[in-house]
């Protein structure tokens, strides 16, 4: 079978050029499906070791063909961040890794874009267990020399590897343990694909996430702050908690309000297609209507989560028991803390077999016989 696999390559980081898209054909080895039940373009997953035979190296930008480009995004799917591969004159780098189950396809990614080059840098914006769960296998692959860059707020956690801090512990998620040599704070910059790349602090989604913002261009990574149809989940909230005492839903405006004075003119999403222009004001429209939703009823954000929760972890495993998915979803302290939280009153296998009852409802899974399995 064929799949179709967005690859990005925009080159020449200058202001107001559109990015030239190209779409390649591989056979597909592993299957990541896309959340979004109407999307009809799927991530292909592992790349050959070679470039196949027919796929152009030379990236066509406003009539001009120009070689060896300075980036690379790598479109993936719902389990897997979107990546970002820069290759510079003096180093290369690579902004998150994906989840770890698909860390051998990133891997085979970034060496068939690189070649012979090495990895010299992996830039986490956050570290859910969707962006940096391909740390450890690049860090294997490419030993000491790769530089490995973390939002400062998590560098103890990471240090000491407390799971419970680190959120894979509370989500059920799995993240195998890896370094940090460098952190990253709000004002800084990075030097990127021989471009500096400003770093600004992003709360709400994760309280310590960071975006990264291109001026010459402006191109915005923004990580889970902003896709084009709304934003992820705002875990602090599930907690009760915000950034420093704020309310959760108080850093999520607060970030939207920072990417609109940025006014980038390219969004790369940590997860869906890459978008601009008059798009990425629509995005900001939408993002701030769904998040008015969730402040107006904070219980259809939980709602929401939930089913994310769910729906993620049954990416991962494909098709499996549902006892052995309930057992699982039991062992999972968000779901814990948000029943006890909300719904006291129900027993907890009832309140969790009724939201996997909606994503089958929902065409997000179906039943085969005593197994689930993801749609």
């Amino acid at each position: 079978a064929l799949s179709l696999f967005k690859l990005h390559r925009p080159c020449l980081l200058q202001p107001n050029r559109p990015l030239h898209i190209e779409y390649l054909l591989y056979p597909t080895f592993y299957a990541d499906i896309s959340f979004a039940k109407n999307r009809t373009i799927h991530l292909l997953s592992t790349l050959p070791s070679a470039t196949p035979t027919g796929v152009h190296t030379s990236i066509r930008l406003n009539g001009m063909n120009t070689p060896s480009p300075t980036w690379a995004v790598f479109e993936r799917g719902w389990l897997s961040s979107n990546n970002v591969l820069f290759i510079g004159s003096d180093s290369t780098a690579l902004v998150d890794t994906g989840y770890c189950s698909h860390a051998p396809q990133t891997l085979a990614l970034v060496r068939a874009q690189l070649d012979e080059r090495a990895l010299d840098h992996i830039i986490n914006t956050h570290l859910h267990s969707d962006h940096c769960g391909g740390n450890a296998a690049l860090q294997s692959n490419y030993g000491a020399a790769l530089t490995t860059h973390i939002p400062c707020g998590l560098a103890t956690a990471v240090a000491s590897w407390d799971e419970a801090q680190l959120s894979y512990q509370a989500t059920g998620q799995n993240c195998p343990r890896f370094r940090f040599d460098r952190t990253m704070q709000h004002g800084s910059a990075l030097r990127l694909g021989d471009v500096d790349w400003e770093l600004h602090a992003a709360p709400g989604h994760d309280p310590h996430s960071i975006i990264l913002f291109e001026p010459q261009s402006r191109t915005l990574i923004s990580a889970d702050a902003l896709w084009e149809n709304g934003f992820g989940v705002i875990f602090p909230e599930l907690e009760g908690r915000g950034n420093h005492g704020v309310n959760a839903f108080d850093d999520v405006a607060q970030t939207l309000d920072a990417i609109e004075r940025l006014a980038p003119q390219t969004v790369i999403p940590g997860h869906g297609a890459v978008f601009g222009g008059a798009r990425v004001s629509a995005a900001l429209t939408t993002a701030r209507r769904r998040l008015n939703g969730f402040v107006q009823s904070p219980l259809k954000h939980t709602h929401y989560a939930v089913k994310v929760l769910l729906k993620y972890k049954l990416l991962e495993f494909g098709r499996i028991e549902e006892s052995a998915f309930m057992r699982w979803a039991n062992a999972t302290p968000y779901f814990e803390t948000v029943h006890q939280q909300w719904f006291a009153d129900t027993p907890i296998d009832a309140w969790l077999a009724a939201y996997l009852g909606e994503l089958i409802s929902s065409g997000a899974a179906k039943r085969e016989g005593a197994w689930i399995c993801n749609v």
